[in-house]
């Protein structure tokens, strides 16, 4: 995401959006009772027959005040529900409209007050990240290709192979084989992937890494085992020890440590919180380190319309020093802190 313009004192940052990932931060950044000026568009008829008359959208600048936030992987879209503040005379203060922010879009973003960890993501968003990892998944008769996201890893594609004959498998391995290469090697550079992680149960991997002859490819591939090939097993391979030099800089990875530490306080039950309940209660004792948040749990209080008790919460713990981290569920260790209740706390004392 590029940050045009930034003034956390005014509360204001123009952006423009680059990629799908900086839809997924956009979700966690704007809230409701936010402002939000972009370009919409508002549907007119031509004139001539009512029932014939040609319908186009004309494009319009809009401001609105923010009420719903509402954020789709399947979709890649960001819709943004909220009242019109600033309209014209067919979209008038005051009416609800919906603006749809997309690549390519220039938003201002006005807050009240940038918390110090809606600053940071900010920062996060706009930095250089690195690149997408492409996971290569397979056996002897099937694969699956992802890539991973800021918000977890996406299945792109799968192949499968024709289960032959046993005189016959080792001509057909080598077809197949052949044909992983080949679009293992297009999505690479179509995804811009620095890295390769290969993984398989048993020996396929290094019947594949042994057929490889472009050596660009090679010297990108991590070899990982697994146990299964699905989509459960994307997850399992992130977690391995030789993916994870690889991983380092991943935002999935260090969700992941931060969850696991907070899992082991919980397991020798020492400075850790979790559940509503004890975390506000922690808030208020100003003695939570790190608040764990996933966004699964901020998605389930804007939809109810409870989520000012959450961001009161979340404000306690800023304005006390403490970390906040928003947790993607699309990732294992995000499904165990879900499993608390979508939130917890590592304690000071």
């Amino acid at each position: 995401m590029k940050k045009e313009f930034f003034d956390a004192k005014k509360g204001k940052a123009t952006l423009r959006i680059e990629s799908l990932d900086d839809l997924w931060y956009l979700s966690q950044l704007i809230d409701p009772r936010d402002f939000i000026r972009a370009k919409s568009y508002r549907k007119i008829k031509l004139s001539g027959d009512a029932e014939k008359a040609k319908v186009v959208k004309k494009p319009v600048m809009l401001t609105i005040d923010v009420i719903k936030v509402e954020f789709s992987k399947e979709a890649d879209a960001l819709r943004i529900n909220g009242t019109v503040v600033d309209g014209d005379d067919d979209i008038p203060s005051g009416s609800h409209h919906a603006i749809s922010l997309e690549v390519g879009t220039q938003l201002i973003l006005q807050k009240e007050t940038w918390l110090s960890y809606q600053i940071q993501r900010l920062k996060e968003s706009t930095q250089h990240k690195q690149s997408p990892i492409l996971i290569t998944l397979m056996d002897r008769e099937k694969v699956i290709f992802a890539i991973t996201k800021k918000y977890g890893p996406e299945i792109v594609g799968t192949l499968q192979g024709d289960v032959q004959k046993k005189d016959d498998r080792t001509q057909s391995k080598g077809t197949f084989y052949d044909e992983i290469i080949k679009i293992m090697t297009e999505y690479k550079a179509r995804y811009k992937a620095d890295h390769i992680v290969l993984a398989s149960p048993a020996f396929f991997k290094d019947d594949l890494y042994k057929k490889i002859n472009d050596q660009g490819i090679k010297k990108s591939i991590v070899l990982a085992t697994c146990y299964s090939v699905d989509g459960s097993s994307i997850r399992e391979i992130l977690q391995r020890p030789e993916v994870q030099n690889v991983l380092q800089e991943e935002k999935t990875t260090a969700e992941t440590k931060i969850v696991e530490e907070l899992l082991k306080e919980i397991s020798i039950d020492g400075k850790a919180a979790y559940g509503f309940e004890q975390v506000k209660e922690a808030a208020n004792a100003g003695s939570i380190r790190s608040l764990l948040v996933t966004d699964q749990l901020i998605k389930d209080k804007r939809g109810d319309e409870t989520f000012t008790q959450l961001e009161e919460v979340m404000k306690l713990v800023d304005n006390m020093k403490g970390h906040i981290h928003i947790i993607s569920i699309d990732h294992e260790s995000g499904k165990k802190l879900h499993g608390l209740g979508g939130i917890a706390a590592i304690l000071r004392y």
